[in-house]
């Protein structure tokens, strides 16, 4: 994979799997995406989702939930399957196919530290993205309309918020993700008619007239 420390003489037709995972993020009003900056060659100094090797006796999201605690610290996240990518020289070292999943997460829940093949780990903005190795550039893209996607069907964003929120916070977190300003009644009609969320009869605190919180039905 990507991050593997293993080099394959070219030509060879050995295949290798792996998972690529986009874990995104909701801070200061900005949804990001986390990215590794790999160590040691292949892609020295290149910057990558995080992702490695499924090993043999391993399912993809056992192997995608090992590569991120083992590359940068994330345990115990709920991952989406994104799409499979099999391009036959997407990997300039072998033939490497990939299974790209994306995870939403709570930045400040999840402290990450640069592990094994890493030498940096970092959050960056959907609109600050820099250039990344191979096709994760593509990975991300794809990961995104996913995500966007399954945000139209379901009320579904993760950790992206507390337990409890506002509605001005969800819709936040809405125009965010799907990029577009969206009208606030049109907004608050749709969102009280998929009958999801519970009014928890609380207000939130230190903010001047004491919006009501809410959080998702169980």
């Amino acid at each position: 994979m990507e991050l593997s420390n293993t080099s394959v003489t070219p030509g060879s037709y050995e295949c290798t799997m792996t998972v690529d995972c986009a874990i995104f993020g909701f801070q200061s009003n900005k949804l990001k995406l986390l990215l590794v900056r790999r160590s040691t060659d292949p892609f020295k100094n290149e910057w990558l989702l995080p992702g490695g090797i499924m090993n043999d006796g391993q399912t993809l999201e056992e192997s995608v939930n090992k590569v991120l605690f083992n590359l940068t610290g994330i345990d115990n996240t709920h991952q989406e399957q994104v799409k499979c990518y099999s391009a036959l020289e997407r990997h300039p070292v072998k033939r490497v196919v990939t299974v790209c999943f994306y995870a939403l997460i709570k930045p400040e829940n999840h402290p990450v530290i640069a592990k094994n093949y890493v030498s940096e780990v970092k959050w960056f903005s959907l609109d600050g993205l820099p250039k990344m190795a191979i096709d994760h550039n593509q990975l991300a893209s794809d990961a995104l309309l996913k995500l966007r996607d399954n945000l139209k069907q379901k009320l579904i964003f993760g950790e992206l918020l507390a337990k409890k929120f506002t509605l001005k916070e969800l819709q936040d977190l809405y125009e965010s993700i799907l990029n577009e300003k969206l009208d606030r009644r049109n907004f608050r009609k749709k969102i009280k008619q998929m009958d999801l969320l519970l009014e928890t009869k609380e207000k939130k605190a230190g903010v001047k007239g004491g919006p009501n919180l809410y959080m998702i039905k169980e």
